[in-house]
């Protein structure tokens, strides 16, 4: 058996202190620990909703004088599971956010899921986690 696991998803963002607003006050998350390389010229903020020891965090990277990034057509989403997307993107709207896709099922299946973009451009999908969504089926 393996001790293997995910340790984070980098991504790199244009205004460090507008995005670390959004992943804590707008996505709940906690800002877990910062350090910025003088030397290099970039700070790192990692993000999660628990210790980096208990799962995968996010880690986000400013590399100092840059604002915007090329996010290309290979990055997909971040995934977050929540017991209950409909009032998650609720708060998230009420807080500002910005929810692409409504939640619903996934189209020819039961899972329920929604989509947010980030002020960087990302997105981030929530999943409805499993044991709260057989009220929400049918």
């Amino acid at each position: 058996m393996s001790n293997n696991r995910i340790l984070h998803t980098m991504l790199r963002v244009g205004d460090l202190d507008r995005s670390i607003g959004f992943y804590t006050q707008v996505m709940g998350m906690k800002l877990l620990r910062k350090s910025e390389n003088t030397e290099y010229k970039y700070t790192l903020a990692f993000l999660g909703y628990g210790d980096e020891s208990e799962g995968a965090v996010i880690e986000l990277t400013y590399n100092w004088g840059v604002s915007e990034y090329d996010l290309g057509n290979a990055y997909g989403h971040i995934a977050i599971g929540a017991d209950d997307i409909y009032a998650t993107c609720e708060a998230i709207k009420a807080s500002g956010g910005n929810v692409t896709r409504e939640p619903g099922p996934v189209k020819g299946g039961t899972t329920h899921i929604a989509f947010i973009k980030d002020p960087d451009g990302y997105m981030v999908e929530l999943i409805q986690n499993r044991q709260a969504t057989a009220g929400l089926e049918g």
